[in-house]
């Protein structure tokens, strides 16, 4: 008998990652935030793509983000609930789709704020570092369990909005199907731009991240890594400022997705057109 798909422990650990989150930005330094920006969102996309899977994937992502600036710098969490239909099967289960969860928390101290000096530089508002993680758990044939620490300098440039570049060093695990215990990979780096600037006077925003992310090593299988290409960026638009509504609160937009030699498998391989994501998406946010 063919098992059922299990979302049970991707929402446990969706579950927990909110838990965890929560409590770093309670924990913040000062014991509360000076802003806050906390939404709901909802991507939809039709030509996603997975390693060693040559389908067009559709999927449906519900996520939850939360920004924050404290007294020594700011932070970021974020929860994907990642829906695929059947071209990216369950466990067990070649009817039903996967299901993922994707947490993501990054704080970045400034030196500014830490010392009161100033360092400011040309283009450059700021400085400081950045430290991290990243979890999640797919119920596929791989069986997901990732747990990556990151941590690195980090440039704040003087824009509308945000522009913030890092070199992070990245600590990364996974305990896939079909290994005992937990691997290792190499400890590699990343080259990681985030950005979220309004553009003029328009209700409009663009917003996003590029990844440049070094090879690892050897995975888990003894098969060699690829440095990976990742890039995902939206045009947003303010509904409430264009219909007379209430500003910053419910946004719609486009973005696209670009992953090379995604996960570090090499999308060169014949056969394997997984491995190389180009991904348009329809994207809506409530902000609270």
């Amino acid at each position: 008998m063919a098992k059922k798909s299990m979302p049970a422990k991707a929402l446990r650990l969706g579950a927990a990652a909110l838990t965890v989150g929560s409590m770093m930005i309670a924990a913040a330094p000062a014991g509360a935030e000076e802003w806050s920006d906390t939404s709901i969102g909802w991507r939809y996309g039709t030509q996603f793509h997975e390693p060693f899977n040559n389908n067009n994937i559709t999927k449906n992502i519900l996520d939850l983000q939360h920004a924050g600036g404290y007294k020594y710098g700011k932070q970021f969490f974020n929860v994907d609930f990642l829906m695929s239909n059947s071209k990216d099967p369950a466990s067990g289960n070649a009817n039903a789709g996967a299901q993922e969860v994707y947490a993501v928390y990054r704080n970045t101290v400034s030196m500014s704020k830490i010392t009161g000096g100033t360092y400011k530089l040309g283009p450059i508002r700021d400085i400081g570092g950045t430290f991290g993680f990243d979890i999640n758990t797919k119920n596929d044939g791989y069986g997901s369990r990732k747990r990556m620490e990151v941590a690195g300098p980090t440039l704040m440039f003087d824009v509308p909005g945000f522009l913030d570049t890092s070199i992070l060093v990245l600590n990364e695990s996974n305990a896939p199907n079909g290994i005992q215990g937990r691997y290792t990979y190499q400890t590699h780096y990343m080259l990681d731009v985030a950005w979220g600037i309004a553009l003029g006077d328009s209700p409009f925003n663009f917003q996003g991240y590029f990844d440049y992310i070094g090879a690892k090593g050897l995975n888990e299988f003894g098969g060699a890594t690829k440095p990976e290409i990742h890039t995902d960026f939206a045009v947003m638009m303010d509904v409430g400022r264009v219909m007379g509504g209430p500003k910053g609160t419910f946004k719609v937009g486009l973005e696209y997705e670009y992953w090379k030699n995604k996960f570090g498998n090499d999308a060169s391989v014949p056969g394997d057109s997984g491995a190389l994501a180009k991904t348009p998406m329809i994207r809506a946010e409530y902000h609270f």
